[in-house]
């Protein structure tokens, strides 16, 4: 048995597909399949159920599996300390941001972290909250910047920043001519809101109850988005309003829409960093954290 084998059998898991996965370990098809094989030979059981049509993980190969994922984790934190040993600051860094943070925060991140450790370079990742979660979990992430709330076992949290939420609308809207918005006035409005799963919008639904669709049954409706890029466009051709974090409204066409705040107190979220408490490189996680706080993007 050897860890090769081991990232093996986890990554098919994930793939539910040869081929996928044996392009996620960089091998050929036949030598994932046969390393596979010559595994479940010397463990004398099945870890897959194999058709012409997919791949599925037998119940005694979950258990299987899942140990792996902790052996492979493991092996991965003796790199670790082994780097920590060295310089912390001079091996790559795995970053993940929520779809919401990322594009906003990244580009005033990755030039600072290059000017103060030159020699760590950041693999960055943009994906849900729950993808995130996971791969911080299983060592395929280092960090992950987040909204709060965000619990997890052994992860630990430290906040960045707050940032107030906004509305973004038509140049030609009649609340132009209104200083600041109540929460509650969106419900008569055509809603422009990202899709299931986004966590920035939930937080908007619990800043107005009265949005969730269960109760969206006045004169609004609710259109859904990919991001938020997308959501400013669609606000640009009058197609109705939508609510953006202050992040994300630095780039907006002037001639096309307009912002106003909230009424005090503001909705808004705490963005933080997370990390496994495990994870030996305190030097990279205090720059990530000092330099994250610098960022703030008005």
């Amino acid at each position: 048995m050897t860890l090769t084998e081991l990232k093996y059998i986890v990554t098919l898991a994930q793939e539910r597909h040869f081929g996928r996965a044996a392009e996620k370990c960089f091998v050929s098809q036949p030598t994932l399949s046969v390393a596979i094989k010559k595994l479940e030979s010397e463990l004398e059981i099945a870890i897959f159920e194999r058709s012409k049509s997919s791949v599925t993980v037998t119940p005694l190969g979950e258990q299987i599996v899942a140990q792996a994922q902790k052996v492979l984790e493991e092996s991965r934190a003796i790199k670790d300390i082994a780097s920590a040993g060295k310089d912390q600051l001079a091996t790559p860094l795995k970053l993940g941001a929520i779809f919401t943070i990322g594009p906003y925060l990244f580009p005033h991140l990755v030039p600072q972290i290059h000017q103060q450790a030159a020699t760590m370079p950041l693999y960055l990742e943009e994906n849900y909250t729950g993808v995130l979660r996971k791969q911080l979990r299983d060592g395929e992430l280092d960090a992950i910047i987040v909204a709060l709330p965000f619990n997890e076992p052994d992860v630990l949290t430290r906040p960045l920043y707050d940032e107030n939420f906004v509305v973004v609308m038509p140049k030609d809207h009649p609340w132009g001519k209104q200083d600041n918005i109540e929460p509650e006035q969106l419900i008569d409005e055509d809603l422009l809101m990202l899709g299931e799963g986004h966590c920035f919008r939930d937080q908007v639904f619990e800043a107005c109850p009265a949005l969730s669709k269960k109760h969206h049954t006045r004169l609004g409706t609710v259109t859904e988005g990919s991001s938020l890029e997308t959501l400013k466009h669609m606000v640009g051709t009058g197609l109705g309003i939508t609510v953006l974090p202050e992040s994300a409204v630095s780039n907006l066409d002037q001639n096309l829409v307009m912002t106003r705040p909230f009424t005090t107190p503001s909705p808004s979220r705490t963005v933080a960093l997370a990390w496994r408490a495990s994870f030996p490189r305190g030097q990279a996680v205090d720059l990530l954290l000092d330099t994250a706080r610098q960022c703030r993007i008005s």
